[in-house]
């Protein structure tokens, strides 16, 4: 019969380890032809499941594409850049690091196979053509809420999916229908028309879905729902809208090397975009059925604790994975070197990703996202105590903790059943205001940002940032230049949404597209190069610390360095630190001496360029944001087509951006 039969069975499969609570027992019939299937609502639901489980195979969400794609960008980097390497060894570096430093090439052993994420993403968009081919012929999807809602969340993923392939591969074929044997070999289609397509699918969802709570289908964050498909339109509209490295225009699949540069689509332009995608975020904002979660440090603990699907209007989708499925924390959360009461097997996970070292120093004092964001230790095993780790290069993300993890707690083994987060409420306001401060609406612009800088404050007075109500409207406007112009101007509104998203979105790689779609990639990646190289020599903005500094001489080379008092607070589960504000610069804590410490210890050599330095290389970590034989981010900042994918698709597909022919 129809591949419908595939696509049920692989539902009922997973139904058992499946997260929603709503799963019943599965039929014994195995061979439902399709107008059973899509008219009947239990089995069309298990059908839609089916859609969402590629995210949990392990070259998929699971192992690779959540975890790869964000690094590198001015405020997240991979830990292990250029381990080892010198300025010769472009391939002589770990795949891993070739990726995350703008490199990939077509046989990357980590993408490189046959399950790879691009031929998972393209199942499940073959998922959703069935299911949506499905529920239009037999579901009365014009009659009946539920199976239109149905309908609404198979078209909902399959925009997800496409704008993924577009964010991560650029151009791909585009496919709205189930394959059969003429659409088998389809050649790349512009990502204009695949941007139309997923715009024109979220628009018709949106009319489907219910709100979240409105209805038992979207009381959790792990289905689809109205006001993440709003969202997810506004996210899309910005990247559709935006700069991007695209191939020559006409030239999809010739193997052009292309450039940087806007859609010359009208349709697609920012101001035919960017008032629609601002209506959904009103509407988003005046309905009330999401809200920022009160604390900021409440809205991470309720997410390591499985409480975000939910336990908090914030979160608005994640990925569906099963409760013992993903590697989140795995790889995100800050290290534990062993076992301890939160890992039971003895394992030493976390730490693979990091904040830049600069990233602390970006956040006023007052902001108390930043000591729940940003922490520089970890747990050792062997003294069963939390201690810092390293020097200054050595921050790791303080929202991912095993600790926290109580609900579920994790076992040590592969995967941990964290469910990442897609879309925050939050997101949603920043996107508003700089939808709004675009189209000219400053004041709504001001409200947006406001909201989120208003929690991330908690009534604190701001110190580094400029208030809301008195920034400019500077170089804002539809022709995709204002972030260019003014995003080191914290004075105006981008330049606040410049920085505000950075500060809030921290470690949830949102970061690497928005700079892409801002036309900033390689320019923030510049600068943050160059301030981190003022970090390690302590100069520019951050003079202040060279007067307190020392200077040691090694192998002939002297630098200075800063030092940081430290001590553990186990009941608080964390450390303590002292001598990195402005106020505390050069002091000591107020209850350390050296007869009496007081727990207090020093790391002598803090804030140091040998810090940042490769002990076999001599090479400094801060070169290494980007590195390929184009000395430029923006023309890898998509992945190649892999070769096993290549090789299946007898020669239909050409890789673009200059990548080797397979």
């Amino acid at each position: 019969m129809k591949k419908i039969f595939t696509i049920l069975a692989i539902a009922l499969l997973a139904a058992s380890c499946n997260t929603l609570d709503n799963l019943i027992e599965s039929p014994s019939q195995s061979t439902y032809a399709d107008d059973v299937v899509f008219a009947n609502y239990t089995l069309a639901e298990y059908s839609v499941y089916g859609i969402g489980e590629i995210v949990g195979h392990t070259n998929s969400y699971r192992g690779r594409l959540h975890l790869f794609y964000g690094m590198n960008t001015d405020i997240e980097t991979y830990s292990s850049n250029s381990a080892g390497t010198d300025d010769s060894g472009l391939d002589a570096v770990d795949d891993r690091i070739r990726m995350s430093e703008y490199n990939s090439t077509p046989n990357d052993t980590q993408m490189n196979t046959s399950t790879n994420g691009y031929n998972e993403i393209v199942t499940g968009i073959e998922r959703a053509n069935l299911c949506i081919q499905g529920l239009r012929a037999y579901g009365k999807v014009d009659s009946d809420k539920n199976m239109s809602y149905l309908l609404g969340e198979a078209l909902t993923y399959r925009a997800f999916f496409y704008y993924e392939l577009i964010k991560m591969w650029g151009e791909v074929p585009l496919r709205t229908e189930p394959v059969n044997t003429s659409t088998i070999y389809l050649q790349k289609s512009d990502r204009d028309d695949i941007y139309k397509v997923v715009l024109a699918d979220l628009e018709e969802a949106i009319d489907r879905l219910y709100w979240p709570g409105e209805a038992t289908q979207t009381t959790r964050a792990d289905r689809m729902n109205k006001a993440f498909a709003k969202a997810l339109y506004a996210r899309v509209a910005l990247s559709a809208a935006g700069w991007a490295w695209r191939p020559d225009e006409g030239k999809v699949g010739t193997g052009n090397l292309g450039s940087l540069r806007l859609t010359k689509d009208p349709e697609l332009s920012a101001a035919v975009l960017y008032p629609k995608a601002l209506r959904h975020i009103d509407d988003i904002y005046t309905s009330k059925t999401a809200s920022l979660e009160p604390s900021y440090e409440t809205l991470w603990r309720k997410f390591n604790n499985s409480e975000h699907l939910t336990g908090t209007p914030e979160v608005l989708w994640v990925i569906p994975f099963s409760d013992g499925r993903g590697r989140w924390n795995y790889t995100h959360a800050y290290p534990h070197t062993k076992g301890g009461p939160w890992i039971t097997n003895n394992s030493a996970r976390g730490g693979s990703s990091l904040p830049t070292a600069n990233l602390w120093f970006k956040y006023d004092k007052n902001d108390t996202r930043r000591d729940l964001t940003l922490v520089n230790m970890q747990w050792n095993g062997e003294t069963q105590a939390w201690e810092l780790r390293g020097a200054v290069n050595y921050w790791f993300w303080g929202k991912y903790r095993y600790e926290w993890m109580v609900n579920n707690p994790y076992n040590g083994g592969n995967d941990d059943g964290i469910k990442p987060i897609v879309m925050r409420y939050s997101d949603a306001l920043l996107m508003g205001a700089e939808l709004a401060a675009c189209t000219g609406d400053l004041g709504k612009a001001q409200t947006y940002l406001g909201e989120v800088r208003k929690r991330a404050m908690a009534g604190k007075a701001a110190t580094k940032y400029t208030a809301v109500d008195a920034l400019t409207i500077g170089a804002a406007g539809t022709d995709g230049n204002g972030m260019i112009t003014d995003h080191a101007n914290k004075n105006t509104i981008l330049g606040a949404i410049y920085q505000e998203r950075a500060l809030e979105l921290a470690g949830e790689f949102i970061r690497k597209q928005d700079l892409i779609r801002w036309g900033l990639l390689k320019t923030a990646l510049d600068e943050e190069k160059a301030d981190l190289e003022d970090l390690a020599k302590m100069q520019g903005a951050y003079a202040a610390y060279a007067a307190y500094a020392t200077e040691r001489t090694t192998d002939d080379r002297t630098f200075k360095t800063y030092p940081l008092y430290w001590r553990e607070n186990h009941a608080a589960q964390k450390i303590e630190f002292f001598g990195l504000d402005a106020d505390q610069i050069g002091q000591t804590p107020a209850d350390y001496t050296v007869a009496e410490p007081n727990g207090w210890k020093i790391q002598e050599r803090y804030i140091s360029s040998e810090a940042f330095r490769n002990t076999t290389t001599g090479a400094y970590t801060w070169n290494y944001f980007y590195r390929n034989a184009l000395d430029d981010p923006y023309p890898r900042s998509v992945w190649p087509m892999y070769n096993l994918t290549m090789s299946t698709m007898q020669g239909a597909l050409v890789n673009d951006y200059g990548y080797a022919q397979f």
